[in-house]
């Protein structure tokens, strides 16, 4: 019984939309609009396909239903809605406005190692571990810090052989002990204390040269090294850095020497910084470009691999145009808006887009500063719109949407030429023989066949349309 309540009242809800559907399209059909001997017709449509034009007036091929004249007023007059179905669409209206150019974006880093502040430790001669301090990799370390004690026996017998120098009087001698010493590797803070101590050493303490994270620490008790032998690696925490990923589409809007500001998880202030580099090499999986940014770390709080929320920018006085990013019409090869004309009128204008300032869309060209548009509902205005045969306004500037050339009429109708014309580089056209639509009948007005004009065409999703012929003497 269930089911059955369900089924019926499924079909009850498809005859409603049946309903209404005949009665729309039986408004259009059977309340044809009055013409006056004063309208100017400039071609019959099929409201369900108002891509193509007609002559004259008759039953459309696709829906046998009579032809809609579009008048010349009505030609860039857009769409009339009344004020009782606006209210039911819930239709709102917003303002272009005009806003400061922010040229500050926010993402995510994470922070790292300064991979220049790192110091490799190596036994300058060979030796015996003879004792090591319980540390390992990870350890926070200061600089001065005992790393291991090192017996050294080439270093003690020229320790031994530079204080029995030392009792000779020979300033020359003395000195060429000396940089035996040196050229040893006997660090030179060891050779003043043989100096003042007089008493050669059989140990030798192996201190960190930075304060810092040991990275690795290759040191055992009772193992022989080598002369040059690396035994630990030190990654200094004086600075760090914070390594951010700016989307590849964001990434010519960050610049090395732009003031960052960062605030980094566990910290309840923000960190102050400026970026450092963008690097070249972008990330094929995030699709995003690193930025580094340097860091002051003299309290050692700001550790590695902790996260933070990353502001880049610099200051700018710079302002554009810009609309809520709700409101475009996005239909793949172009983006439009419906802009109110008043007296519920609205027309689609396509528009030119920059980029994304928080939730709204910077415009680069297609609306005025004070324009409304519609912000909801549009896209029902616009389906009225395309069912109605409004033309989209097109006052972008998109790079190839125009071009002009030579050419010569071969055939001439109300709403077509035939053109014998030169090449449309802009759109990869070779010279050819061609029919065109006319964007209206007074394109061609005072032409004829035979006549050589100079022709501008304009790239519509439909094809090209010709926006202006005027006569010349030159040849095609």
């Amino acid at each position: 019984m269930t089911r059955s309540f369900a089924t019926l009242a499924a079909l009850a809800m498809l005859a409603v939309a049946l309903i209404w559907w005949y009665e729309r399209q039986s408004e259009r059909n059977e309340q044809p609009v009055p013409i006056s001997k004063r309208d100017k017709v400039l071609y019959w449509y099929d409201p369900m396909h108002p891509e193509q034009h007609f002559d004259k007036p008759g039953k459309s091929p696709y829906m046998n239903m009579d032809l809609v004249p579009k008048l010349a007023e009505e030609e860039n007059a857009g769409i009339r809605i009344s004020a009782s179905t606006l209210q039911d669409l819930g239709v709102r209206l917003a303002r272009v406005e005009r806003i400061p150019l922010s040229s500050r974006i926010e993402v995510s880093g994470l922070i790292g190692f300064d991979e220049r502040n790192i110091a490799i430790v190596q036994a300058l001669a060979g030796g015996f571990v003879e004792k090591v301090p319980p540390l390992a990799p990870g350890d926070v370390i200061h600089q001065g810090d005992a790393l291991a004690v090192l017996s050294i026996p080439e270093w003690t017998a020229a320790e031994k052989e530079f204080l029995a120098v030392l009792e000779s009087t020979d300033p020359s001698l003395k000195a060429t002990a000396r940089e035996k010493l040196h050229l040893q590797g006997i660090p030179g803070s060891f050779v003043s204390q043989l100096e003042k101590t007089r008493t050669a050493r059989s140990s030798f303490v192996l201190r960190s040269p930075v304060s810092g994270v040991i990275q690795s620490l290759d040191i055992r008790l009772g193992m022989s090294v080598s002369g040059g032998q690396t035994l630990a690696r030190i990654n200094g925490l004086s600075t760090v850095w914070l390594d951010a990923a700016v989307p590849q589409s964001m990434s010519d809007e960050v610049h090395a020497g732009d003031k960052v500001k960062a605030d980094i998880s566990g910290r309840d202030e923000p960190v102050s910084g400026v970026v450092e580099a963008v690097l070249p090499v972008l990330n094929e999986s995030s699709r995003s470009l690193k930025v580094r940014i340097a860091l002051a770390n003299p309290e050692l709080r700001l550790r590695p691999g902790a996260s933070a929320l990353v502001e880049i920018g610099h200051d700018t006085e710079e302002t554009a145009l810009a609309i809520p990013t709700e409101v475009l019409i996005r239909t793949g090869k172009r983006t439009l808006v419906m802009v109110a004309e008043g007296r519920g009128r609205f027309s689609p204008v396509e528009v030119t887009i920059g980029r994304e300032i928080g939730d709204k869309t910077v415009i680069s060209s297609g609306l005025r500063e004070n324009q409304e548009i519609a912000s909801s509902g549009q896209f029902l205005i616009d389906s009225e719109a395309s069912l109605s045969g409004v033309m989209i306004r097109s006052q972008g500037s998109a790079k190839h949407e125009m071009d002009e050339t030579d050419a010569s009429i071969v055939a001439l109708s109300r709403n077509k030429v035939t053109l014998k014309h030169g090449p449309f580089r802009a759109f990869d056209m070779p010279g050819m023989t061609t029919t065109l639509p006319l964007a209206n009948p007074d394109v061609a007005k005072g032409l004829k066949s035979g006549d050589k004009v100079h022709v501008m065409v304009h790239e519509t999703e439909q094809g090209l349309v010709v926006m202006k012929m005027n006569r010349t003497g030159g040849m095609p």
